[in-house]
């Protein structure tokens, strides 16, 4: 069982997995610095409905006109979206990321204050809702898309970016910035009495993809606008911690109760682990693999593994193949007619047993060598 709590949290320390019913500015005062590995914010839109709207059937349209979503003026909304912001980037972690999704009634202005405050912009991310609601009045666009800026703390910060498995995601096509991904309906849209529960509830499609490409097993995920829990329940299923933020008691009770059905299979943590190990690996110069003797000057090098290329290992770790000399890089660069090229996953070295490898495989070797950032 999980729980909910409606007090504010001390300042020592952070309990993830749970529901905290209050005020996001207030309670996120209270959390610690530099505590949190991702935000995910879907805070109100300020959409300044003034007026009923009508299907052609004579229908009422059921949109969004919560107390949550009003506000005076713009300048209300600036001070507001201001505050969260500011106290979001102080809890997330100096590698952390933020997510923040709006339409074009609130996201440039998000996106203004967010430069303004530091944060440093990687992607904006269509999300393309393939069964949008129509303009019934006729009069504008019908309003398929919602965006979402991705950023981290600051501009130099070493954020994550699982790519490998957003591309296997993709079919093996490299991700790209418009998603394609139905509105949240049917059994996974939560109801009171027949009608929906909440006006804004997020597909779950969606947050997988945004906790899949930028958090790892373990990591601690924010959402200050926790609604009905939808990014609770995403990382509870790819075994990562939450802590969701809601000041409306009712989306705090379905939340818990959507939270304590979800049934977590006892596999192992190494599946939901899809981080990208080679872009995390610590650098190793290729010298270090002649230096402690893994490979020796004078050793031939195969480009591809089909020994149609042959390159000789000089002293000072350079490669020379038919008069030209480069490191591993360049020379498979040469050999791919101008093609950058990573020498480390071209260069194949020969084992005792005859059998070719990839000089990749003594990097590995060396990387336990190294000693960590304490160790300096």
């Amino acid at each position: 069982m999980l729980f909910f709590y409606s007090f504010i949290m001390d300042n020592q320390d952070v309990k993830p997995d749970q529901i905290i019913e209050g005020d996001c500015i207030d309670i996120l005062k209270s959390f610690p610095d530099e505590s949190i590995d991702l935000i995910f914010a879907d805070p109100p839109y300020n959409l300044q409905l003034n007026q009923k709207l009508w299907r052609p059937n004579h229908t009422l349209v059921n949109g969004v006109k919560d107390d949550w979503d009003q506000f005076p003026d713009f300048a209300s909304y600036d001070n507001f979206s201001l505050s969260w912001l500011s106290e979001c980037r102080r809890v997330l972690k100096d590698n952390g990321t933020i997510w923040v999704i709006g339409s074009y009634h609130n996201i440039f202005r998000l996106g203004y204050l967010m430069q303004d405050l530091g944060f440093w912009f990687l992607n904006d991310v269509l999300w393309v809702k393939t069964n949008p609601m129509p303009n019934f009045r006729g009069v504008r666009f019908t309003n398929a898309h919602e965006t979402l800026i991705w950023a981290s703390k600051r501009k130099k910060s070493k954020y994550k970016f699982n790519y490998h498995a957003m591309k296997n995601l993709n079919d093996g096509r490299q991700m790209r910035s418009d998603w394609q991904i139905p509105l949240c309906t049917g059994a996974e849209r939560l109801k009171i009495n027949g009608k929906k529960a909440h006006s804004t509830q997020k597909p779950e499609a969606l947050l997988y993809r945004i906790i899949i490409s930028s958090s790892n097993p373990g990591d601690i995920i924010l959402d200050p606008f926790f609604g009905t829990g939808t990014t609770g329940a995403v990382a509870k299923k790819l075994d990562r911690h939450w802590i969701g933020i809601e000041q409306n008691s009712t989306y705090v009770r379905l939340a818990q109760e959507r939270l304590d059905a979800v049934e977590i299979k006892k596999v192992d943590p190494a599946l939901y682990d899809v981080s990208d190990k080679k872009r995390n690996q610590k650098r190793v110069p290729f010298g270090n693999l002649i230096e402690t003797g893994l490979l020796s000057p004078g050793q031939s090098l195969y480009f591809n593994a089909d020994r149609n290329w042959e390159a000789t290992i000089r002293a000072d770790s350079t490669l020379i193949i038919n008069e030209f000399i480069g490191s591993i890089h360049q020379t498979a660069k040469h050999i791919a007619g101008g093609k950058p090229s990573n020498g480390w996953l071209h260069w194949y070295y020969e084992d005792l047993d005859g059998d070719l490898k990839p000089i990749d495989d003594l990097r590995s070797i060396i990387v336990f060598q190294i000693p960590n950032d304490e160790g300096k």
